[in-house]
């Protein structure tokens, strides 16, 4: 006979965390589609003057706006990583402790390998972020980094602005353009594998945990075995309506 657990609902990714995540997951997207329109142009035939067609002008600049507007949220996220709530910590992304140590090898061997949990410990079941997803992020970051990096170079010498110039010297450590084109466009391919892998665990997680992992992006909440959660039920929802401005708009109301 299966066993039935009480669940609560915690507020586990703040608004500016999910803001991150789906600024950071469409940028990716928009960055790689124009990024390897950059990397090998079509051959478009047109019935107009080439100086009136300016398509790959526009390619160009979708990609190098977004590319701006990943920068300014990725800088965010380091500051949100300090001032955020536990789950956004940056404590959380670096396994410096045994637990965490223990969380990863748990992982790798129940998600990755798929070999049966013969623990059925309720501390291996992270509330945020497992140990092995947070340390691949944090990896990932390092790429990002690289990624914007080696962007900026490629564009330094044709560009007046003075952040792409202070990355000059990149593409000379380097070897030169063609390298740091070849770094550039090998990330993008270890970005779409990521993407790949993380779309599945999240859906996997979802489907055998089923305690909200794919929608909690998105509401912030997440559903988690009651006996884990110090607060009360009526500290719950009245955290969640202060989050959620219900508070306000019952004062407006009351106001009006």
């Amino acid at each position: 006979m299966a066993t039935t657990f009480n669940y609560k609902r915690v507020y586990v990714w703040e608004l500016p965390v999910r803001f991150f995540h789906w600024t950071t997951a469409f940028s990716t997207v928009i960055l790689i589609l124009t990024g390897f329109v950059i990397a090998d142009p079509p051959a478009i035939n047109a019935n107009v003057e080439a100086t009136n067609s300016f398509w790959f002008g526009y390619i160009r600049a979708i990609h190098f706006i977004t590319a701006y507007i990943l920068i300014a949220t990725i800088i965010f996220r380091f500051y949100w990583a300090f001032v955020g709530n536990q789950f956004a910590n940056w404590r959380n992304f670096i396994p410096y402790t045994k637990k965490g140590i223990h969380n990863i090898l748990h992982v790798l061997k129940v998600d990755i390998f798929l070999m049966k949990d013969t623990e059925h410990k309720l501390y291996n079941i992270s509330i945020g972020h497992n140990y092995l997803a947070a340390f691949s992020y944090f990896i990932m970051a390092l790429f990002i980094i690289l990624q914007v990096v080696t962007g900026l170079s490629l564009i330094a010498d044709t560009s007046t602005w003075w952040l792409p110039n202070m990355f000059k010297w990149v593409s000379t450590l380097l070897g030169g353009d063609i390298i740091t084109r070849y770094i550039h466009h090998i990330l993008t391919w270890l970005f779409m594998a990521f993407i790949v892998i993380h779309v599945y665990l999240v859906l996997f997680h979802d489907f055998v945990e089923a305690r909200g992992e794919a929608s909690s992006m998105i509401s912030g909440f997440k559903f988690v075995r009651s006996e884990r959660v110090k607060e009360s039920e009526s500290e719950i929802i009245e955290k969640a309506e202060k989050i959620t401005w219900k508070k306000k708009n019952k004062k407006t109301q009351k106001e009006k």
